[in-house]
């Protein structure tokens, strides 16, 4: 373990909290300035619409009952336990490998708020085309995805140690 003003922690933890208050902020417009099911188109290819999602990425486990939120809620619990105690291990410099964290770690503490909060999380981002729509997204999601994609480009491109940590 490393010393705290040594570690990734502190700039992981930081980023993670943004990305929470992003989350946070633009899911509490959504559902104070959108109707459920009814879309507002911004362009062409992407509306705003309304929708609560009780399950996982892509509605996985979506018709699981209680026990599905509380299962998605253990693991969001469990993986944000377990990036911290990376992100300590870290050195400051593995940036890629802390902003990737930060963000995946932000997204998953913002969807579990909305999971603990009203037992599904709320989804506005509506990209489509031709008539075909891409499953509706937040901010949370959006962190995730680009946490996880930095996560395999870090790990190509940052040193041995840190892939060791």
């Amino acid at each position: 373990m490393r010393l705290p003003g040594h570690s990734g922690l502190a700039p992981g933890l930081a980023l993670a909290a943004v990305v929470l208050i992003l989350d946070q902020i633009t899911k509490f417009w959504a559902e104070r300035a959108l109707t459920q099911f009814a879309s507002v188109e911004v362009a062409p290819f992407f509306n705003f619409t309304l929708l609560y999602n009780p399950g996982a990425a892509f509605s996985l486990l979506a018709d699981a009952g209680g026990w599905g939120r509380w299962l998605l809620s253990g693991i969001a619990i469990a993986a944000g336990v377990l990036i911290t105690v990376w992100l300590a291990r870290l050195p400051r410099d593995a940036w890629l490998t802390i902003a990737s964290l930060g963000l995946i770690v932000g997204g998953a503490i913002g969807n579990l708020v909305d999971r603990l909060r009203i037992g599904k999380v709320v989804d506005f981002l509506d990209f489509h085309w031709a008539g075909h729509h891409w499953p509706a997204f937040n901010v949370a999601d959006m962190a995730i995805t680009v946490g996880a994609v930095l996560l395999i480009v870090a790990a190509f491109t940052e040193g041995e140690a840190t892939r060791r940590s």
